[in-house]
């Protein structure tokens, strides 16, 4: 299922006074619900290849608890494991002072065993990572800085 679906999706439950929405698409499924503290969470189902489980290679990163950051944010769309490369032993998809074009793979996102690439919706220079290899991520929370 396309993110920027499931991106819309919660954008419409957060806006309405729903509070779950489920939608199959073939062998995909995906069921989005707020909680009572106001937080919705996204889980996806259906097949795909898995990234190995291994967090082999690391990328240096820099923690979230910083000053309000200066640039493009890019945020996670859904809950699950950040991942900064394809597979443990590769590069990372991008790193610091790295340059970018909309579109441009960033990272991945695994969620219920479905690999989700995480693009980029502007174009510029990455300037800081916020997430760790192999961390856990949660829907909204900052990952990377593009400038």
């Amino acid at each position: 299922m396309d993110l920027r679906k499931v991106k819309k999706l919660i954008e419409l439950l957060e806006a309405s006074a729903i509070s779950e929405i489920e939608i199959h698409e073939g062998e995909e499924s995906v069921r989005i619900a707020r909680h009572s503290s106001g937080v919705t969470h996204a889980i996806m189902q259906g097949s795909a290849h898995g990234h190995p489980s291994g967090t082999g290679a690391h990328s240096p990163a820099q923690t979230a608890g910083q000053t309000v950051e200066t640039g493009h944010v890019v945020k996670a769309l859904m809950v699950g494991t950040y991942y900064s490369s394809p597979t443990p032993d590769a590069p990372p998809f991008v790193t610091i002072g790295q340059e970018v074009k909309e579109g441009d793979v960033l990272c991945i996102i695994e969620a219920m065993k479905i690999m989700n690439q995480i693009e980029a919706d502007v174009s510029g220079v990455i300037s800081k990572v916020l997430v760790e290899n192999g961390s856990p991520v949660e829907y909204g929370q900052p990952l990377l800085v593009i400038t």
